[in-house]
């Protein structure tokens, strides 16, 4: 048996989310199902990260066992002939068999997308969020430089989240204006449930002088949700890159875990 990781893009709009479920078509199921049908084997898969529906990923991560004599590298051609065009295989390599794709990650990158217009888009309507009022720039990146550094982000989980620990590092958390598209950028050792997405929603509550500059601050010291904004819709929302400790490839005997 090898184990082979997979580096997967794919646009969520029409999918229940990453995690095969009952009632709806998860990415998971469809990639498992193409999977299954090149080698021939009964392959279950898993990712780095359980992404919402109508979330996309750019750079998910994704283990797999197989004995199937398809070379590692050769995996992308042969299922994307296979597979949907909202879901590509870009890269495919041979793992130690310890490899985990969610338990060893050292680090993710998400980016979530604005357009900033009075009218929405028809073309970007399924990968960035319309927002009609103008923003306040500069002010929403003077709060994103709060977000840097290691804290208890326990204001930033959304229900349902089932994280041991709320302590997260923010390695780096930048906002970029191109025309009319504001795009945030943010980087961290792991993320908790909803988290980005809140991170977004407050921003532009920021940015409508809604909710104070400091905001970030404030919730750290109550631990409280109400102290955010709202939850921003998932379509914005890419999963970007997924990080692994150079060890993690090389048959380590312990590496740090880390939630989602």
């Amino acid at each position: 048996m090898k184990r082979i990781l997979l580096t997967v893009e794919y646009d969520g709009t029409n999918y229940a989310g990453w995690q095969r479920q009952i009632n709806g078509l998860a990415v998971q199921q469809v990639l498992e199902e193409a999977l299954c049908k090149a080698t021939r084997e009964h392959i279950v898969v898993t990712g780095a990260s359980r992404t919402d529906a109508g979330v996309h990923a750019l750079g998910q991560a994704v283990h797999f066992d197989t004995s199937s004599s398809i070379p590692p590298e050769k995996y992308p051609f042969v299922l994307n002939t296979m597979l949907p065009r909202d879901v590509r295989v870009h890269a495919g390599r041979e793992v130690p068999g310890e490899f985990h794709a969610r338990f060893m990650t050292n680090g993710k990158r998400y980016t979530y997308r604005i357009i900033n217009t009075r009218h929405a888009s028809a073309i970007r309507r399924n990968t960035h969020v319309h927002v009609p009022l103008p923003l306040d720039l500069a002010l929403m990146d003077e709060a994103a430089g709060y977000l840097l550094g290691k804290h208890d982000f326990a204001a930033f989980q959304a229900a349902g989240g089932t994280a041991k620990t709320t302590v997260r590092t923010i390695r780096s958390a930048e906002l970029t204006s191109i025309g009319d598209e504001i795009i945030l950028t943010v980087e961290g050792d792991a993320f908790l449930y909803n988290m980005v997405r809140i991170i977004a929603g407050t921003l532009i509550e920021i940015g409508h002088h809604r909710r104070h500059v400091h905001a970030f601050e404030e919730a750290y010291r109550t631990l409280s949700r109400l102290s955010l904004g709202i939850t921003a819709p998932p379509h914005g929302l890419e999963l970007t890159k997924v990080y692994y400790p150079e060890e993690a490839f090389l048959l380590p005997e312990s590496v740090k875990w880390h939630e989602d």
